[in-house]
Protein backbone atom coordinates (compact mmCIF):
# COMPACT_ATOMS: atom_id res chain seq x y z
CA UNK A 1 0.00 0.00 0.00
CA UNK A 2 1.25 3.47 -0.48
CA UNK A 3 1.35 6.53 0.87
CA UNK A 4 -1.01 8.85 -0.80
CA UNK A 5 -2.33 12.37 -0.55
CA UNK A 6 -5.43 13.92 -2.51
CA UNK A 7 -5.99 17.22 -3.11
CA UNK A 8 -9.35 18.75 -4.19
CA UNK A 9 -12.87 17.07 -2.25
CA UNK A 10 -15.31 18.01 -5.13
CA UNK A 11 -18.28 16.00 -5.93
CA UNK A 12 -15.79 13.65 -7.48
CA UNK A 13 -12.59 13.65 -5.60
CA UNK A 14 -14.16 13.27 -2.45
CA UNK A 15 -15.83 9.41 -3.62
CA UNK A 16 -12.42 8.60 -5.37
CA UNK A 17 -10.05 9.55 -2.12
CA UNK A 18 -12.92 7.21 -0.04
CA UNK A 19 -11.54 4.51 -2.70
CA UNK A 20 -7.84 4.70 -1.75
CA UNK A 21 -8.54 4.73 1.71
CA UNK A 22 -10.80 1.43 1.45
CA UNK A 23 -8.14 -0.37 -0.19
CA UNK A 24 -5.62 0.50 2.23
CA UNK A 25 -3.70 3.25 1.28
CA UNK A 26 -2.69 5.82 3.47
CA UNK A 27 -4.62 8.81 2.55
CA UNK A 28 -3.92 12.53 3.59
CA UNK A 29 -5.96 14.98 1.93
CA UNK A 30 -6.54 18.41 1.69
CA UNK A 31 -9.52 20.80 0.10
CA UNK A 32 -9.75 24.36 0.38
CA UNK A 33 -12.44 24.50 2.61
CA UNK A 34 -11.10 22.72 5.45
CA UNK A 35 -14.85 21.84 7.16
CA UNK A 36 -14.61 19.26 3.94
CA UNK A 37 -11.87 17.39 4.57
CA UNK A 38 -12.73 17.09 7.79
CA UNK A 39 -15.80 15.16 7.46
CA UNK A 40 -13.93 13.27 4.64
CA UNK A 41 -11.36 12.10 7.97
CA UNK A 42 -14.48 11.43 10.10
CA UNK A 43 -16.20 8.97 7.34
CA UNK A 44 -12.69 7.60 6.06
CA UNK A 45 -9.68 7.87 8.52
CA UNK A 46 -6.57 8.91 7.27
CA UNK A 47 -5.87 12.12 8.29
CA UNK A 48 -6.35 15.77 7.05
CA UNK A 49 -3.93 19.05 5.41
CA UNK A 50 -4.28 22.62 5.49
CA UNK A 51 -2.07 23.45 2.45
CA UNK A 52 -1.38 21.12 -0.35
CA UNK A 53 2.51 21.40 0.38
CA UNK A 54 2.14 19.63 4.01
CA UNK A 55 -0.31 16.93 2.36
CA UNK A 56 2.30 15.89 -0.22
CA UNK A 57 5.15 15.48 2.18
CA UNK A 58 6.18 12.37 2.09
CA UNK A 59 3.76 10.83 -0.39
CA UNK A 60 4.39 8.07 -2.38
CA UNK A 61 1.83 9.49 -5.19
CA UNK A 62 -0.56 13.03 -5.10
CA UNK A 63 -3.69 12.70 -6.74
CA UNK A 64 -5.35 15.96 -7.24
CA UNK A 65 -9.08 16.83 -8.85
CA UNK A 66 -9.68 20.49 -9.16
CA UNK A 67 -11.05 22.96 -11.15
CA UNK A 68 -9.29 24.44 -14.00
CA UNK A 69 -5.81 25.51 -14.95
CA UNK A 70 -4.93 28.50 -12.56
CA UNK A 71 -6.49 25.68 -9.63
CA UNK A 72 -4.25 23.32 -10.47
CA UNK A 73 -0.93 25.62 -10.61
CA UNK A 74 -2.24 26.79 -7.15
CA UNK A 75 -1.97 23.33 -5.79
CA UNK A 76 1.12 22.62 -7.49
CA UNK A 77 3.19 26.04 -7.18
CA UNK A 78 4.44 27.84 -5.03
CA UNK A 79 5.64 27.81 -1.31
CA UNK A 80 2.57 26.09 -0.23
CA UNK A 81 2.09 24.11 -3.28
CA UNK A 82 2.74 20.20 -3.41
CA UNK A 83 5.73 20.41 -5.70
CA UNK A 84 7.61 22.04 -2.49
CA UNK A 85 6.45 19.14 -0.68
CA UNK A 86 7.07 16.38 -2.91
CA UNK A 87 9.88 13.83 -2.61
CA UNK A 88 12.16 13.02 -5.64
CA UNK A 89 10.73 10.12 -7.07
CA UNK A 90 7.19 10.66 -6.29
CA UNK A 91 4.61 10.76 -8.59
CA UNK A 92 2.03 13.78 -9.17
CA UNK A 93 -1.77 12.27 -10.78
CA UNK A 94 -3.63 14.97 -11.98
CA UNK A 95 -7.30 14.00 -12.73
CA UNK A 96 -8.79 17.36 -13.34
CA UNK A 97 -9.97 18.64 -17.06
CA UNK A 98 -7.36 20.84 -17.97
CA UNK A 99 -5.32 22.41 -20.89
CA UNK A 100 -2.74 20.22 -22.09
CA UNK A 101 -0.75 23.50 -22.16
CA UNK A 102 -0.56 23.87 -18.29
CA UNK A 103 -0.06 20.02 -18.35
CA UNK A 104 2.69 20.34 -20.27
CA UNK A 105 4.23 23.62 -17.87
CA UNK A 106 3.57 21.71 -14.93
CA UNK A 107 5.22 18.33 -15.95
CA UNK A 108 8.21 19.93 -16.62
CA UNK A 109 8.16 21.75 -13.34
CA UNK A 110 8.03 18.64 -11.85
CA UNK A 111 10.97 16.58 -13.74
CA UNK A 112 12.95 19.63 -13.04
CA UNK A 113 12.50 18.48 -9.08
CA UNK A 114 12.68 14.92 -9.87
CA UNK A 115 9.36 14.13 -9.56
CA UNK A 116 6.65 12.66 -12.78
CA UNK A 117 3.56 13.97 -13.61
CA UNK A 118 0.81 12.20 -15.33
CA UNK A 119 -2.46 13.94 -16.79
CA UNK A 120 -5.17 11.43 -15.73
CA UNK A 121 -8.68 13.22 -16.55
CA UNK A 122 -11.30 10.99 -15.65
CA UNK A 123 -14.96 10.17 -17.41
CA UNK A 124 -17.92 8.28 -16.05
CA UNK A 125 -19.05 11.14 -13.98
CA UNK A 126 -20.19 11.29 -10.21
CA UNK A 127 -22.02 7.69 -10.45
CA UNK A 128 -18.48 6.56 -11.84
CA UNK A 129 -16.79 8.03 -8.83
CA UNK A 130 -18.78 6.81 -6.40
CA UNK A 131 -18.81 3.40 -7.76
CA UNK A 132 -15.50 3.47 -8.57
CA UNK A 133 -15.42 2.20 -12.25
CA UNK A 134 -13.92 5.67 -14.07
CA UNK A 135 -12.32 5.75 -16.68
CA UNK A 136 -8.92 7.56 -16.77
CA UNK A 137 -7.18 8.63 -19.77
CA UNK A 138 -3.52 9.08 -19.35
CA UNK A 139 -0.69 11.20 -20.70
CA UNK A 140 3.03 11.29 -19.49
CA UNK A 141 6.23 8.87 -19.30
CA UNK A 142 5.64 4.94 -19.48
CA UNK A 143 7.36 4.13 -16.23
CA UNK A 144 5.16 6.76 -13.88
CA UNK A 145 2.29 5.24 -15.19
CA UNK A 146 2.88 1.82 -14.68
CA UNK A 147 3.79 2.80 -10.81
CA UNK A 148 0.68 4.95 -10.76
CA UNK A 149 -1.73 2.19 -12.21
CA UNK A 150 -2.63 -0.19 -9.64
CA UNK A 151 -3.36 3.02 -7.56
CA UNK A 152 -5.42 4.47 -9.64
CA UNK A 153 -6.97 1.08 -9.52
CA UNK A 154 -9.04 1.64 -6.63
CA UNK A 155 -10.96 3.59 -8.38
CA UNK A 156 -10.70 3.52 -12.46
CA UNK A 157 -12.51 0.00 -14.36
CA UNK A 158 -11.03 1.51 -17.99
CA UNK A 159 -7.39 3.11 -17.32
CA UNK A 160 -5.18 3.84 -20.77
CA UNK A 161 -1.66 5.68 -21.54
CA UNK A 162 -2.14 7.28 -24.61
CA UNK A 163 1.15 9.11 -25.02
CA UNK A 164 3.61 11.75 -23.61
CA UNK A 165 2.55 14.55 -21.54
CA UNK A 166 -0.55 16.02 -22.43
CA UNK A 167 -1.79 12.96 -24.45
CA UNK A 168 -4.69 12.33 -21.70
CA UNK A 169 -5.72 15.75 -21.93
CA UNK A 170 -6.17 16.02 -25.59
CA UNK A 171 -8.27 12.25 -25.37
CA UNK A 172 -10.61 14.29 -22.88
CA UNK A 173 -11.20 16.85 -24.86
CA UNK A 174 -11.83 14.07 -27.64
CA UNK A 175 -14.50 13.24 -25.24
CA UNK A 176 -16.43 15.99 -24.81
CA UNK A 177 -16.94 17.05 -28.05
CA UNK A 178 -18.32 13.95 -29.04
CA UNK A 179 -20.53 13.93 -25.99
CA UNK A 180 -21.50 17.63 -26.10
CA UNK A 181 -23.15 16.44 -30.22
CA UNK A 182 -24.93 12.84 -28.51
CA UNK A 183 -26.02 15.11 -26.10
CA UNK A 184 -27.81 17.91 -28.25
CA UNK A 185 -29.17 14.82 -31.05
CA UNK A 186 -31.07 13.22 -27.92
CA UNK A 187 -32.34 16.54 -26.72
CA UNK A 188 -33.80 16.98 -29.93
CA UNK A 189 -35.12 13.70 -31.02
CA UNK A 190 -36.68 13.06 -27.21
CA UNK A 191 -38.12 16.94 -27.95
CA UNK A 192 -39.33 15.85 -31.16
CA UNK A 193 -41.40 13.07 -29.66
CA UNK A 194 -42.90 14.89 -27.10
CA UNK A 195 -44.08 17.73 -29.64
CA UNK A 196 -45.25 14.84 -32.10
CA UNK A 197 -47.23 13.26 -29.26
CA UNK A 198 -45.24 9.85 -28.99
CA UNK A 199 -44.47 8.36 -25.43
CA UNK A 200 -40.96 8.58 -25.24
CA UNK A 201 -40.51 5.42 -22.83
CA UNK A 202 -41.75 3.62 -25.64
CA UNK A 203 -40.07 5.07 -28.05
CA UNK A 204 -36.46 4.76 -26.11
CA UNK A 205 -37.36 1.10 -26.08
CA UNK A 206 -37.17 0.65 -29.40
CA UNK A 207 -34.26 2.49 -31.02
CA UNK A 208 -32.12 2.39 -28.00
CA UNK A 209 -31.36 -1.11 -29.22
CA UNK A 210 -30.72 0.12 -32.43
CA UNK A 211 -27.85 2.65 -34.14
CA UNK A 212 -29.47 5.27 -31.95
CA UNK A 213 -28.66 3.55 -28.73
CA UNK A 214 -25.85 5.39 -26.58
CA UNK A 215 -24.57 6.00 -23.07
CA UNK A 216 -26.33 9.24 -22.78
CA UNK A 217 -29.72 7.88 -24.22
CA UNK A 218 -29.86 5.15 -21.34
CA UNK A 219 -28.60 7.13 -18.98
CA UNK A 220 -30.60 10.18 -18.76
CA UNK A 221 -32.98 9.73 -21.45
CA UNK A 222 -35.96 9.35 -18.01
CA UNK A 223 -34.64 12.18 -16.32
CA UNK A 224 -34.89 14.06 -19.58
CA UNK A 225 -38.87 13.09 -20.09
CA UNK A 226 -39.16 13.75 -16.44
CA UNK A 227 -37.78 17.42 -16.78
CA UNK A 228 -34.97 16.79 -14.00
CA UNK A 229 -32.12 17.64 -14.20
CA UNK A 230 -30.34 18.09 -10.62
CA UNK A 231 -27.54 15.76 -10.56
CA UNK A 232 -24.63 14.81 -12.63
CA UNK A 233 -22.17 16.66 -14.85
CA UNK A 234 -23.07 20.58 -14.56
CA UNK A 235 -23.50 23.19 -17.24
CA UNK A 236 -20.90 24.96 -15.97
CA UNK A 237 -18.55 22.23 -15.77
CA UNK A 238 -18.97 21.48 -19.03
CA UNK A 239 -18.31 25.15 -20.74
CA UNK A 240 -15.32 24.96 -19.08
CA UNK A 241 -14.28 21.81 -20.86
CA UNK A 242 -15.62 22.74 -24.31
CA UNK A 243 -13.66 26.07 -24.20
CA UNK A 244 -10.62 24.26 -23.47
CA UNK A 245 -11.68 22.01 -26.82
CA UNK A 246 -12.45 25.08 -28.52
CA UNK A 247 -8.97 27.15 -27.93
CA UNK A 248 -6.79 23.71 -28.34
CA UNK A 249 -8.61 23.55 -31.48
CA UNK A 250 -7.77 26.84 -33.10
CA UNK A 251 -3.69 26.33 -32.50
CA UNK A 252 -4.31 22.85 -34.08
CA UNK A 253 -6.83 23.87 -36.92
CA UNK A 254 -9.50 21.41 -36.54
CA UNK A 255 -12.73 22.99 -37.34
CA UNK A 256 -15.42 22.22 -34.48
CA UNK A 257 -18.71 23.61 -36.08
CA UNK A 258 -20.64 21.39 -33.83
CA UNK A 259 -19.36 21.88 -30.86
CA UNK A 260 -18.86 25.32 -31.20
CA UNK A 261 -22.87 25.61 -31.66
CA UNK A 262 -23.25 23.83 -28.66
CA UNK A 263 -21.14 25.55 -26.17
CA UNK A 264 -23.84 28.53 -27.17
CA UNK A 265 -26.70 26.12 -26.41
CA UNK A 266 -25.26 25.60 -23.31
CA UNK A 267 -24.66 28.84 -23.26
CA UNK A 268 -28.84 29.73 -23.35
CA UNK A 269 -28.65 27.30 -20.51
CA UNK A 270 -26.97 28.95 -18.05
CA UNK A 271 -28.44 32.35 -19.16
CA UNK A 272 -32.10 30.55 -18.48
CA UNK A 273 -30.40 29.88 -14.89
CA UNK A 274 -29.11 26.29 -15.20
CA UNK A 275 -25.21 26.88 -14.87
CA UNK A 276 -25.60 23.75 -12.25
CA UNK A 277 -27.73 21.76 -13.89
CA UNK A 278 -27.24 18.42 -15.61
CA UNK A 279 -25.53 18.31 -19.10
CA UNK A 280 -28.85 17.15 -20.67
CA UNK A 281 -30.36 19.97 -19.50
CA UNK A 282 -29.85 20.55 -23.47
CA UNK A 283 -33.82 19.99 -24.10
CA UNK A 284 -35.17 22.27 -21.41
CA UNK A 285 -33.50 24.80 -23.75
CA UNK A 286 -35.50 23.82 -26.38
CA UNK A 287 -39.09 23.39 -24.52
CA UNK A 288 -38.79 27.01 -23.90
CA UNK A 289 -38.00 27.84 -27.18
CA UNK A 290 -41.12 25.66 -28.59
CA UNK A 291 -43.14 26.80 -25.85
CA UNK A 292 -46.06 25.25 -23.23
CA UNK A 293 -47.04 23.10 -25.85
CA UNK A 294 -44.13 20.81 -26.04
CA UNK A 295 -44.82 19.52 -22.44
CA UNK A 296 -46.85 17.09 -24.37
Amino acid sequence: MAKVAFLGLGVMGYPMAGHLAAKGHDVTVYNRTAAKAEKWVAEHGGAMALSPRLAAEGADFVMSCVGNDDDLRSVCLGDEGAFAGMKPGAIFVDHTTVSAKVTRELHEAAAARGMAFVDAPISGGQAGAENGVLSIMCGGEEAAFARALPVMEAYGKTIRRLGESGAGQLTKMVNQICIAGVVQGLAEGLHFAERAGLDIREVVSVISQGAAGSWQMSNRYETMADDRFDFGFAVDWMRKDLGICLATADETGAPLPLTALVDQFYKDVQNMGGGRWDTSSLIRRLRALAGPASQG
